[in-house]
Protein backbone atom coordinates (compact mmCIF):
# COMPACT_ATOMS: atom_id res chain seq x y z
CA UNK A 1 0.00 0.00 0.00
CA UNK A 2 1.64 3.11 -1.26
CA UNK A 3 1.90 6.28 1.94
CA UNK A 4 0.43 9.71 1.17
CA UNK A 5 2.67 12.37 1.03
CA UNK A 6 2.73 14.65 3.56
CA UNK A 7 1.04 18.48 2.23
CA UNK A 8 4.11 20.05 2.63
CA UNK A 9 6.67 17.82 0.71
CA UNK A 10 3.58 18.01 -1.96
CA UNK A 11 4.00 21.89 -1.96
CA UNK A 12 7.96 21.50 -2.26
CA UNK A 13 7.71 19.00 -5.33
CA UNK A 14 5.24 21.18 -7.06
CA UNK A 15 7.01 24.37 -6.61
CA UNK A 16 9.70 21.86 -7.72
CA UNK A 17 7.89 21.12 -11.02
CA UNK A 18 6.47 24.53 -11.34
CA UNK A 19 10.30 25.67 -11.78
CA UNK A 20 11.35 22.91 -13.99
CA UNK A 21 7.97 23.93 -16.15
CA UNK A 22 9.09 27.50 -16.66
CA UNK A 23 13.22 26.53 -17.29
CA UNK A 24 11.46 23.75 -20.47
CA UNK A 25 9.41 26.26 -21.63
CA UNK A 26 12.45 28.66 -21.73
CA UNK A 27 14.58 26.55 -23.53
CA UNK A 28 11.68 25.84 -25.98
CA UNK A 29 11.51 29.24 -26.51
CA UNK A 30 15.43 30.07 -27.47
CA UNK A 31 15.55 26.87 -29.85
CA UNK A 32 12.36 28.21 -31.42
CA UNK A 33 14.08 31.93 -32.08
CA UNK A 34 17.62 30.58 -32.93
CA UNK A 35 15.70 28.24 -35.89
CA UNK A 36 13.46 30.97 -36.70
CA UNK A 37 17.11 33.07 -37.29
CA UNK A 38 18.62 30.56 -38.86
CA UNK A 39 15.39 30.36 -41.11
CA UNK A 40 15.47 33.51 -42.05
CA UNK A 41 19.16 34.02 -42.85
CA UNK A 42 19.12 30.76 -45.01
CA UNK A 43 17.79 33.35 -47.90
CA UNK A 44 21.21 35.58 -47.20
CA UNK A 45 24.39 34.76 -48.91
CA UNK A 46 25.71 34.62 -45.98
CA UNK A 47 24.87 31.05 -44.94
CA UNK A 48 25.02 28.28 -47.31
CA UNK A 49 22.20 25.38 -46.52
CA UNK A 50 24.06 22.84 -48.75
CA UNK A 51 25.46 20.58 -46.44
CA UNK A 52 27.53 19.27 -49.12
CA UNK A 53 29.82 22.62 -47.71
CA UNK A 54 31.32 22.38 -44.33
CA UNK A 55 29.75 25.58 -43.34
CA UNK A 56 26.29 23.69 -44.70
CA UNK A 57 26.73 20.67 -42.60
CA UNK A 58 27.56 22.49 -39.95
CA UNK A 59 24.50 24.24 -40.31
CA UNK A 60 22.36 21.12 -40.64
CA UNK A 61 24.11 19.03 -37.73
CA UNK A 62 23.34 22.46 -35.58
CA UNK A 63 19.63 22.49 -36.47
CA UNK A 64 19.31 18.34 -35.84
CA UNK A 65 21.03 18.74 -32.59
CA UNK A 66 18.69 22.09 -31.54
CA UNK A 67 15.59 19.78 -33.09
CA UNK A 68 17.09 16.90 -30.50
CA UNK A 69 17.02 19.34 -27.34
CA UNK A 70 13.69 20.18 -28.37
CA UNK A 71 12.09 17.05 -28.18
CA UNK A 72 13.79 16.21 -25.46
CA UNK A 73 12.65 19.27 -23.61
CA UNK A 74 9.10 18.61 -24.83
CA UNK A 75 8.88 15.44 -23.80
CA UNK A 76 9.83 16.20 -20.31
CA UNK A 77 7.39 19.00 -20.34
CA UNK A 78 4.72 16.98 -20.97
CA UNK A 79 5.98 14.43 -18.10
CA UNK A 80 6.04 17.99 -16.08
CA UNK A 81 2.55 18.47 -16.79
CA UNK A 82 1.61 14.71 -15.85
CA UNK A 83 2.90 15.05 -12.72
CA UNK A 84 1.46 18.23 -11.83
CA UNK A 85 -2.12 16.56 -12.71
CA UNK A 86 -1.29 13.45 -10.30
CA UNK A 87 -0.73 16.08 -7.96
CA UNK A 88 -3.99 17.44 -7.72
CA UNK A 89 -5.72 14.16 -8.47
CA UNK A 90 -4.33 13.06 -5.48
CA UNK A 91 -1.52 10.74 -6.96
CA UNK A 92 1.65 12.29 -7.34
CA UNK A 93 4.23 9.68 -5.72
CA UNK A 94 2.48 6.39 -6.41
CA UNK A 95 3.83 4.07 -8.62
CA UNK A 96 1.28 4.16 -12.03
CA UNK A 97 2.78 0.16 -12.89
CA UNK A 98 2.35 -1.74 -9.05
CA UNK A 99 0.81 1.23 -6.43
CA UNK A 100 3.04 1.46 -4.58
CA UNK A 101 4.74 4.48 -3.31
CA UNK A 102 8.04 5.86 -5.34
CA UNK A 103 10.41 6.35 -3.16
CA UNK A 104 11.36 10.27 -2.36
CA UNK A 105 15.17 9.93 -3.69
CA UNK A 106 13.38 8.90 -6.78
CA UNK A 107 11.15 11.81 -6.70
CA UNK A 108 14.12 14.35 -5.66
CA UNK A 109 15.83 13.37 -8.48
CA UNK A 110 13.35 12.98 -10.99
CA UNK A 111 10.01 14.98 -9.93
CA UNK A 112 7.86 13.94 -12.87
CA UNK A 113 8.02 9.94 -12.34
CA UNK A 114 5.15 7.95 -12.53
CA UNK A 115 7.34 4.88 -11.76
CA UNK A 116 9.15 3.02 -9.31
CA UNK A 117 12.47 2.40 -9.77
CA UNK A 118 11.41 -1.65 -10.24
CA UNK A 119 8.76 -0.92 -12.75
CA UNK A 120 10.54 1.58 -14.42
CA UNK A 121 13.68 -1.10 -14.93
CA UNK A 122 11.21 -3.79 -15.80
CA UNK A 123 10.30 -1.62 -19.05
Amino acid sequence: MARKLAKSTLQRFKKKLEEERERLEQIIEEIDQEREEVRISETSSDRSPDPNTAEGGSLAFELEKELSVAQNAQDILSKVDRARKRISHGTYGVCERCGESIPLERLEALPYSTTCVACASAR
